[in-house]
C-alpha cells in the first residue's frame, strides 16, 4: 500500500473510531442530579466548566467571543459568518490541505459558528489524542490564515446560496421581516450578508475582526470528557492563553420590537405561512420562567399546546402552529407561527387571534400549568444532558446567559416556585399589545393584511 492511500487508511479509521465513540457518548452521561460543574480557572485567566466523564474516552469542547455579526462593519455584512468558515483553511504553517490531513489523523472534529451576538466553535476528539487536537484548535483560533484561494472558494459558495435564497420566498420574507421589526439595528442586517458586501470583504477585513473579538475576558468555555482538571487548566492556557485580554468591541444598542406592522410578501403559491411577533422578556428577567411556561401552553411545541389543539386538532388548518421566545443579547420576543392553505390563511389567522386573546384574558389553567411544569422539568436531561456533546452545549449556554454553575440543580425549583397568577400576569405582559404579522403568499382571502 502507497504512502497515500496508508495516510487516507488512518484517517478513515480515525474518524470511524470517533464517529463509534460518539455515539457510545450519547448513552454514555450522567443523570441531570449527578453532572458535577467544577469551574477551572487558568494561569492566564481562562475559565472553563468541566464535567469530568469517563465512561467513554471522549472529549468535547464548546466556547463562545461575544460579539458576532452585529459586529460587522456597515457594507461588510457577512464578515463574522465568512470567517467561521476559514478556521479549517488553514492557520499557522499548515495550509488548508495540510491542515485538514492533520485534523483528520487527529480524529477531530471542528465547528465554528457566527452568530448575532457570538462566534462559537466546538472541538469533538479521542481522548488519546487530545495534545495533537488542541494544538490543531490553538492553530485555529490564534493564527488563522485567510489565505486568498480559500477565502475566495467559501466567499464564492455564501454568495451561491444568497442567490439562490432570493428565489426562495421564505428568504425573502425572513429579510423584510427582519428588517421591519428592527429597523436601522444591526439585528436588521442579514448575517450571511450580500453578494455585493462579501465582495467587499478582503483578508485584512477578516484578520482585524479576528483580532477585534478573540480576546480571553469575552471568552466562555465549556468542556465535558475524559479529561482531569489539572489539564484542563494546561490546555486553556494552551489553546487561548496568548489571545489579547480584551475585545475591541463596538457598542450595541439594545431594541425594541417594532410592533402593529403588517408585513406583506405577496406571492403565488398554494401554502400561506403566517407569523405574528409579540413583546419578549429577558432571559435574566424575574418573570422569565413565568413567561417561559405560557409559551409552552400557548403553542411551545407540543400536541397538547393550545394552538395546536384549535388550529391543528380541531380545524385541520395547518399541520401545526407553535410559538416561541426569542431571547437575544440586545432584544427579546415571542413569535407564533404556521404554516396553512392559501384559501384559509384568514380563518387561520382569525382562529390563532383569538386562542391568543383568550390566553391573554384568562391565562392558563391550574391544570395546564401543572402539566406544563411536569413536561418542562422531566424533558430537561433528555434534550439538554443527553449526550457529552449536548452537556458542553448547555454549559456554555448557560454561561453565555449569565446563569451561576449551579443552575441545573436550581432549575426545578425555579419553575416550581412560577404561581399561577405569575404566569397570568406574564399572558397579559406579552399578549395583549398589537403585534406584527407576516403573510407570505397571495393576499388573504377576506382582503385583510392580517
Amino acid at each position: 500500500m502507497n504512502t497515500m492511500m496508508q495516510a487516507f487508511a488512518k484517517t478513515r479509521l480515525s474518524m470511524a473510531v470517533l464517529f463509534s465513540v460518539m455515539l457510545l457518548a450519547a448513552a454514555a452521561v450522567p443523570a441531570s442530579g449527578e453532572v458535577k460543574i467544577q469551574k477551572v480557572t487558568s494561569d492566564s485567566g481562562v475559565t472553563a466548566w468541566l464535567v469530568e466523564n469517563y465512561s467513554v474516552p471522549i472529549i468535547a469542547i464548546n466556547f463562545a467571543f461575544e460579539g458576532g455579526s452585529a459586529q460587522d462593519p456597515a457594507g461588510k455584512e457577512g464578515l463574522a459568518e465568512l470567517m467561521t468558515g476559514l478556521f479549517d483553511e488553514g492557520a499557522g504553517d499548515l495550509d488548508s490541505e495540510a491542515f485538514q490531513v492533520r485534523l483528520d489523523d487527529a480524529g477531530a472534529e471542528m465547528r465554528f459558528n457566527a452568530g448575532r451576538d457570538s462566534v462559537s466553535g466546538s472541538m469533538r476528539m479521542l481522548a488519546e489524542n487530545k495534545e495533537e487536537a488542541f494544538d490543531l484548535l490553538r492553530l485555529a483560533v490564534e493564527q488563522p490564515r485567510f489565505d486568498a484561494a480559500p477565502i475566495a472558494r467559501i466567499r464564492a459558495q455564501m454568495i451561491s446560496g444568497i442567490v439562490a435564497g432570493q428565489r426562495d420566498p421564505e428568504t425573502a420574507a425572513r429579510t423584510k421581516w427582519s428588517e421591519a421589526l428592527y429597523g436601522d439595528h444591526p439585528y436588521a442586517r442579514p448575517d450571511e450578508g450580500t453578494e455585493k458586501s462579501l465582495s467587499a470583504i478582503s483578508a485584512d477585513d477578516l484578520h482585524a475582526y479576528h483580532k477585534a473579538v478573540f480576546a480571553r475576558e469575552k471568552l466562555h468555555v465549556a468542556i465535558v470528557g475524559a479529561i482531569d482538571a489539572a489539564t484542563v487548566k494546561s490546555q486553556l492556557d494552551k489553546v487561548f492563553g496568548n489571545l489579547p485580554e480584551k475585545p475591541s468591541l463596538k457598542p450595541v444598542a439594545d431594541v425594541d420590537w417594532k410592533l402593529g406592522q403588517d408585513v406583506s410578501v405577496d406571492y403565488d403559491l398554494p401554502q400561506t405561512s403566517l407569523q405574528l411577533a409579540f413583546p419578549g422578556v429577558a432571559r435574566d428577567a424575574p418573570d422569565f420562567f413565568a413567561a417561559y411556561l405560557m409559551n409552552h401552553i400557548l403553542g411551545g411545541g407540543t400536541f397538547s399546546s393550545r394552538l395546536f389543539e384549535e388550529v391543528r386538532e380541531k380545524r385541520g388548518l395547518a399541520y401545526g402552529a407553535t410559538s416561541s421566545l426569542v431571547t437575544h443579547d440586545h432584544a427579546s420576543g415571542l413569535v407564533i407561527q404556521t404554516a396553512t392553505r392559501s384559501d384559509r390563511a384568514a380563518e387561520t389567522l382569525e382562529v390563532m387571534r383569538d386562542v391568543i386573546q383568550r390566553m391573554a384574558q384568562e391565562g392558563p389553567t391550574a391544570e395546564e400549568l401543572a402539566a406544563a411544569k411536569k413536561f418542562i422539568i422531566g424533558s430537561y436531561a433528555l434534550n439538554a444532558l443527553n449526550s457529552s456533546g449536548a452537556i458542553a452545549s448547555t454549559l456554555l449556554a448557560l454561561q453565555m446567559d449569565g446563569l451561576g454553575i449551579d443552575y441545573i440543580q436550581e432549575r426545578v425549583a425555579l419553575i416550581n416556585d412560577v404561581t399561577l397568577d405569575e404566569v397570568k400576569a406574564a399572558a397579559r405582559k406579552l399578549l395583549t399589545a398589537q403585534p406584527s404579522v407576516l403573510v407570505v403568499g397571495p393576499p388573504l382571502a377576506d382582503g385583510s393584511k392580517g
